[in-house]
């Protein structure tokens, strides 16, 4: 960077080392060695750079000038993190500028589709890129190819070769990419689908889910059978009885974690575009549902810095927050626009059709610390309900006002919008993702996740990332913790001990009120019912969709995961995902107790 570029309001943010660290070694450009040449003042400034040249489309360098400097503003405040593909990717003359992490690719019953789709998708990932595919057009295992019975491979082994065609493909000498892989639960190999991940190691850059219809909830309820069809002609391969099944996909839950449930009915009931066919797949952590060969950018805002202290308390700053919003949907508007395309099917869907945003938020849970609240409150569900209802509604009049300047998203003529007063610039604005890097380099939670730990270990990739193995570990105290302690005279170095000591938790620390623990509630203390209220709070008024994992103990029951599928469901989640504490040989967080357990 030019000393005449850090003469205007070039300003270095203030990171926490641990999140200076993840910034620069994960989105840093890099010199001939690989090292990062770039501090974080200087990666935030490429990026709002890069971000604002589509201003002149519709203004002037004045124009980009100042929207630049917007950008930039928000970024070093921290009130936006950019979602990591961009921080990396955006205005890199290294890299090919793919600013897009989620992607859904189709996969119909022919050879040509299944490995065309396979090749896009190593094409997407070596880009930063996540993908997700719905694998239930594909004939069952033992199903006849061209008369001859018995030849087809059926989709689990697809599943497989995907994954170890995907394992292979590096992301910028960084990480593997991320995969959803579905299958409906009407399909014939659903109970094959269900167990891929009990042993077989080989599948472990793939999430599962099971595509579930409202129909077969019912049946479940009703304790009636239910119908297994053939895709390839659409006839009824066998029947099984729904609550079996439903328990056979819980236990496998309740055992690795997968298969999570997406509620396919959910999902077409946001799905404004319908004539472009249907939605049955998503991105590999389940938050943005797409059409076959969409995309979509991602950025969040990071609630806990639009909160402002008033005679001792904590309180919103609605207003700041309404500022921000239309700052993050401008930008994910102008990432659209900057962004290069690997797929021209995408390009047309993307740019020239629907120009979905996926505007999220980080920093819930801390909030929550901040106003004093539970996580497993009603209070917390009231505020998660406010939150989310004011977000949406500030993404809806920017993305008016865009639309007003720019016009509106050119399919909105075969869209449910199609006559409306409303011609929105984006087909749709709001997500919630899992944020793990974003909510790192702002030391705060991630998406509306509960705090896992208030001292705990995080285990990294920054030493061993050609081996995708965790290279270090860093240790953290929770910073709202550590800042409440010292308001109160509480802070010690055996206090933080103890809560190491103590996994993480307030509760069996004598010297801390209990009004304070009632307060400082953790994952573990966090039953999974709260967990689907805080989901569901969210997602009544996203758009998109929600990446939120229901946590449970090691010690919780199958019929405990039943309940959350459930109960999502019943609440209008678009999809759930639980995860039973040390139910897998390795997890990137994880407290005393956990590693014990995985011994």
């Amino acid at each position: 960077m030019t000393k005449q570029m850090k003469l205007k309001y070039f300003r270095e943010p203030n990171l926490e080392p641990n999140a200076k660290k993840t910034l620069v070694s994960r989105c840093s450009c890099t010199n001939k060695k690989g090292d990062p040449v770039e501090t974080p003042g200087e990666i935030f400034y490429r990026v709002a750079r890069h971000l604002a040249k589509p201003e002149i489309n519709w203004g002037s360098e004045k124009e980009v000038d100042e929207v630049s400097r917007e950008f930039f503003e928000a970024m070093v405040d921290l009130r936006i993190v950019v979602t990591r593909s961009a921080l990396f990717e955006a205005g890199n003359s290294q890299a090919p500028n793919q600013l897009s992490p989620c992607f859904v690719l189709p996969v119909d019953d022919s050879i040509a589709s299944i490995f065309g789709s396979l090749g896009n998708a190593a094409l997407i990932q070596k880009n930063f890129g996540g993908t997700g595919f719905n694998f239930s057009n594909l004939r069952p295992r033992g199903d006849k190819v061209r008369d001859v019975p018995g030849a087809a491979s059926g989709p689990v082994e697809f599943l497989r070769v995907y994954s170890a065609a995907l394992s292979r493909v590096i992301q910028g000498v960084k990480r593997h990419g991320g995969n959803m892989g579905i299958l409906d639960v009407d399909h014939p190999d659903v109970s094959e689908f269900i167990r891929v991940k009990d042993k077989d190691e080989t599948i472990k850059n793939f999430n599962i889910s099971v595509g579930i219809k409202d129909k077969f909830m019912v049946a479940v309820k009703q304790d009636k059978y239910w119908q297994l069809i053939n895709p390839r002609n659409n006839q009824v391969a066998k029947k099984v009885k729904a609550r079996s099944l439903f328990g056979e996909i819980c236990e496998h839950a309740w055992l690795s974690g997968d298969p999570g449930m997406i509620y396919l009915d959910r999902l077409e009931k946001d799905h404004y575009t319908p004539s472009l066919g249907e939605i049955n797949a998503t991105n590999p952590c389940g938050e943005q549902p797409l059409l076959p060969y969409e995309s979509c950018n991602l950025s969040s805002v990071n609630l806990l810095a639009h909160l402002v202290k008033h005679k001792g308390s904590y309180k919103v700053d609605w207003n700041k927050l309404s500022k921000t919003i239309y700052t993050i949907t401008r930008l994910l508007d102008n990432m659209i626009e900057v962004n290069s395309y690997l797929l021209p099917e995408t390009e047309k869907l993307v740019k020239y059709g629907n120009r979905k945003i996926g505007a999220g938020v980080i920093g819930f849970a801390h909030v929550l610390y901040r106003l004093g609240i539970p996580y497993n409150s009603i209070e917390a569900v009231e505020m998660a309900k406010r939150m989310a209802k004011y977000f949406k509604q500030g993404l809806e009049k920017a993305s008016l006002q865009l639309g007003r300047e720019r016009g509106a998203f050119p399919n909105i003529d075969i869209s449910s919008y199609k006559g409306a007063d409303k011609q929105y610039r984006n087909c749709t604005m709001f997500t919630i993702a899992p944020t793990g890097t974003v909510s790192m380099i702002a030391n705060t939670t991630p998406g509306i996740e509960p705090v896992f730990a208030l001292a705990y270990e995080r285990r990294t990739f920054f030493e061993k990332e050609r081996e995708n193995k965790p290279g270090e570990v860093l240790v953290y105290v929770d910073p709202i913790l550590e800042s409440v302690l010292k308001e109160k005279k509480l802070y010690t170095r055996r206090i933080i001990e103890q809560i190491i000591e103590n996994d993480g938790e307030l509760y069996s620390i004598a010297n801390i009120p209990q009004a304070m623990k009632d307060v400082f509630v953790t994952t573990h203390r966090i039953s999974w019912k709260w967990h689907v209220e805080i989901q569901a709070a969210w997602q009544s008024y996203v758009d998109n969709s929600v990446s939120k994992t229901i946590n449970l103990p090691h010690e919780a029951t199958v019929d405990d995961v039943k309940n959350a599928f459930m109960m999502a469901w019943k609440k209008g989640c678009k999809g759930c995902t639980v995860y039973r504490d040390g139910s897998k040989n390795f997890q990137v967080i994880a407290t005393s107790k956990t590693r014990e357990m995985g011994k």
